[in-house]
């Protein structure tokens, strides 16, 4: 049987970091009112409830906050990327956001290392974010 692997939809709030991903770039909000930086996109600040929220390009750069190895296929689909390198990636920015690691052998994975964006074309119009060391 072949799966189809699923690919994220994106809404009217996450399609200004879906269109950044598809340039190379990656966006994230900050709040004009308090200045915290936002991730996951949404319309008000988890900080101040603001709703003043811009987009803004930044590095994409940061270190792995901490990752596990999925051994066991997370869904039928990624059966063939065992294991899965799952990683939580504290940007430069502060916020932290899940991907999956590439370009990097299990063995060499360490704790709070450099990382920096691995853009992945799946699709026309879906890029996803992953990270590699650096």
């Amino acid at each position: 049987m072949d799966l189809v692997k699923p690919i994220p939809r994106p809404s009217s709030t996450t399609r200004p970091f879906w269109d950044g991903l598809n340039e190379r770039k990656v966006q994230i909000q900050r709040c004009d009112a308090c200045d915290s930086w936002v991730f996951y996109p949404r319309t008000r600040c988890p900080s101040c409830l603001g709703n003043q929220l811009v987009w803004h390009e930044v590095s994409g750069r940061g270190v792995l906050y901490t990752y596990t190895l999925a051994r066991q296929p997370t869904a039928p689909h990624f059966a063939d990327e065992t294991p899965q390198q799952l990683a939580v990636v504290e940007l430069d920015e502060g916020v932290r956001m899940t991907s999956t690691l590439v370009n990097v052998e299990p063995s060499d994975i360490v704790i709070g290392m450099r990382l920096r964006p691995y853009f992945d074309q799946v699709s026309d119009a879906i890029t996803l974010l992953r990270y590699q060391p650096g």
